[in-house]
């Protein structure tokens, strides 16, 4: 099974906070390489260029028609005589001219190749035609100007005075409750981010506050790995009104992967917790936090599976054992610690890490795979934190067999794995056991066995379904607290 963390230490496991992706830039083109080539085999029905085109001879013009071939400037072959010696084009420079294509200095009294004066007499006529056609030009471009000086010195220098953009009508920000937007409002002043400086560099996370009762004081929720290594003074808790107060760590538990923070300031109000086993899939929820220090940034997604047997941390001493709820609401670098929220408005999840893709060699942001701790395991955590500085967590005592890869669990087969006088000894557990489901739920890895136990409390009473041998029994446990 893969090992998660949260998105916000750095560690290098598949869950831990991956780094956005940047998008791929496309090709440039040289801006000095000119109009593209036609496709091959074929030519464009939008461009033309001046390629060569089946069936034509070389020099020949197959360009758009903006583009057009210019004039040949000397006789072809097969051309019909111009006027001074000169020739005009015949088809295919060859044959008789085309229907239309008449020379025009030819008497039609003559033959076309005659040389006597018809040429000379249609001269005249050409000069008179060109000229009449300037003359018509020039009074057709000064009307036109005349137009466009009117229009432009109506408005200036193509200004429009009189034009105006109708104002929106006024619009009220009042969102209902139930809204992501009223959700977020409602939210807000309670959620803070966290700057943390220790040994190992600067950090930043996120958390709410939980307790605000004290008067003056309140205490604030967060993930154990956002303040894990800070120094004695290095938790500054910055609030959403820009306020920023020194932060006091009053307790932390490393399996659990929460915190509590002290920080002294007046009239905050704590976020309302809510019932994280009332939780269904399909429930609208709503992230808060920092995520990459961007303070006050609202997502929203569904609860997209319960239960999901999360461990966290790179090695076993830092591990975290989580039932986490999954969500795919948007969770990144820097939402650790802060607030899974419900329609109504009510935390029911602490969000503590994320997925990342198999073989990913650094953090790659969200992906849709969004881990939160439940409220309830939270509200139980915090408050033996406040009070006594650490947390407890239920156990069965006895040693499982990491390697194992049959059905089921299997208890370590050595004499030391069921500890002597332990919850499980005294309910009749033996090396070499395999436990087949807890309270009815399969088990098929080590870390959902303990990560449901952990979830648990002290004192309350699991069904194991163990099977020893070739037949199958119900095991009651009793679950006492570590140390």
């Amino acid at each position: 099974m893969t090992t998660p963390s949260g998105p916000g230490d750095g560690r290098g496991d598949p869950y831990q906070r991956p780094a956005p992706e940047g998008w791929a830039e496309p090709a440039e083109r040289d801006p000095w390489a000119g109009p593209p080539s036609a496709p091959a085999g074929g030519s464009s029905p939008w461009w033309q260029p001046g390629g060569q085109q089946a069936g034509q001879q070389a020099g020949q013009h197959a360009g758009h028609d903006a583009f057009p071939p210019q004039a040949p400037t000397g006789p072809a072959p097969g051309a019909w005589p111009g006027p001074d010696g000169g020739a005009q084009p015949g088809p295919g420079f060859g044959g008789a001219p085309l229907p239309g294509w008449d020379d025009p200095y030819r008497d039609p009294a003559r033959g076309p190749r005659d040389g006597g004066p018809g040429r000379r007499r249609g001269q005249p006529a050409r000069w008179i035609g060109t000229a009449t056609a300037v003359l018509v030009l020039g009074v057709g471009g000064g009307f036109a100007g005349a137009l466009l000086q009117e229009e432009l010195s109506e408005g200036g220098t193509g200004t429009y005075p009189s034009v105006s953009i109708p104002s929106p009508a006024p619009a009220s920000t009042d969102r209902p409750s139930g809204s992501v937007a009223g959700i977020a409002a409602a939210a807000l002043p309670s959620v803070v981010a966290l700057q943390v400086e220790g040994a190992e560099g600067r950090g930043t996370g996120s958390g709410f506050v939980l307790d605000a009762s004290a008067g003056g004081s309140a205490f604030v929720l967060t993930n154990n790995h956002v303040v894990a290594g800070a120094y004695e003074d290095g938790v500054t808790v910055v609030f959403q009104d820009g306020v920023q107060v020194a932060g006091e760590v009053v307790g932390a538990d490393v399996s659990y992967d929460l915190a509590v923070v002290r920080v002294e300031r007046d009239g905050l109000r704590a976020l309302p917790m809510g019932d994280s086993s009332a939780v269904v899939v399909g429930d609208p929820v709503v992230a808060v936090g920092a995520p990459l220090g961007l303070q006050g940034t609202v997502t929203e997604g569904i609860v997209s599976a319960l239960n999901r047997p999360v461990s966290a941390g790179g090695s076993a001493e830092d591990a975290s054992y989580i039932q986490a709820i999954q969500t795919d609401a948007a969770i990144n670098p820097g939402n650790s610690g802060g607030p899974l929220l419900n329609a109504a408005g009510q935390v029911v999840g602490v969000n503590s890490a994320i997925a990342s893709l198999p073989g990913a060699t650094s953090t790659t942001g969200s992906i849709g795979l969004g881990f939160s701790i439940p409220s309830e395991q939270a509200r139980r955590t915090a408050e033996q934190l406040i009070r006594t500085g650490r947390a407890e967590h239920p156990v069965i005592r006895v040693s499982l067999d990491s390697g194992y890869t049959g059905e089921g669990v299997r208890i370590a087969d050595a004499p030391d794995a069921v500890a002597p006088g332990g919850p499980g000894d005294r309910a009749g557990l033996r090396p070499g056991d395999v436990v087949l489901a807890i309270d009815g739920r399969p088990v098929t890895e080590a870390v959902e066995l303990i990560v449901d136990i952990r979830a648990r409390e002290p004192g309350e009473t699991v069904t194991l379904t163990v099977r020893r041998g070739g037949s199958t029994t119900e095991v009651p446990v009793t679950l006492e607290a570590d140390g």
